[in-house]
């Protein structure tokens, strides 16, 4: 396997009321392709910000951040939504949904953002990854239509709909029940082995942690392990 992300000697400060606080420090490591990568640690260790670093939604405040092999560090805003939109695929907590657009619509828009011309495609697309998430039957219904679990794996479903080289996930089980959790899990467990994605996680549950193929534990802003 060859290294999909390699970070080399990332700092991550933040300037508050004229004083430098400090978030991530010395932080180096790999992610090789097809991986399935837990990031975990106490709150405020700093996993949403290296998770947030790597999907370049910010930027460190000094080190580099190499993607597939390209250095992303210095690359401009417009260079990097453009990388972001095809390489990465975002789920968070909260799912940011749209409730105007219909499940279907939602799924998409990633699509349409990117400018694909394909639209047989992108709808080919769309009604595949919704019916391995079991959500076909409720494409046009909208997000308040559907239960937590159900827009959860919608956020998935838009998440993949430009076929991204990684899937970054932070805390996406952690508004759902235990049920629902270890059936979300298991899709994307299922969705790895079919499409054979990279995976990294940040995550509070040490039993979905336990499962994937290692884990980064963040202490105070520093690798542990």
């Amino acid at each position: 396997m060859s290294a999909l992300l390699e970070v080399k000697n990332i700092y991550k400060d933040f300037y508050k009321d004229n004083k430098v606080i400090k978030v991530l420090s010395n932080i180096n490591l790999k992610i090789e392709e097809c991986e399935k990568v837990a990031i975990v640690g106490r709150s405020g260790a700093g996993k949403t910000t290296l998770l947030h670093l790597l999907g370049t939604l910010e930027s460190p405040t000094s080190g580099n951040i190499i993607f597939d092999g390209i250095d992303i560090t210095n690359l401009a805003e417009d260079e990097l939504a453009a990388f972001r939109v095809n390489r990465i695929g975002f789920v968070f907590q909260f799912h940011y949904l749209i409730n105007e657009f219909s499940a279907f619509e939602n799924v998409i828009i990633p699509a349409v953002i990117n400018g694909e011309k394909n639209i047989a495609h992108v709808r080919e697309r769309a009604d595949y990854l919704l019916n391995k998430l079991g959500l076909f039957q409720r494409k046009t219904h909208r997000p308040s239509e559907l239960s937590g679990g159900e827009q959860q794996r919608l956020a998935i479903a838009r998440a993949l709909i430009n076929t991204p080289k990684i899937l970054m996930a932070d805390e996406p089980t952690g508004n759902l029940d235990t049920k629902t959790t270890e059936t979300t899990f298991e899709l994307l467990e299922k969705l790895h082995e079919e499409i054979g994605m990279t995976i990294l996680m940040v995550t509070h549950n040490h039993e979905i942690a336990e499962k994937l193929h290692r884990r980064i534990i963040l202490e105070d802003g520093e690798i542990i392990n």
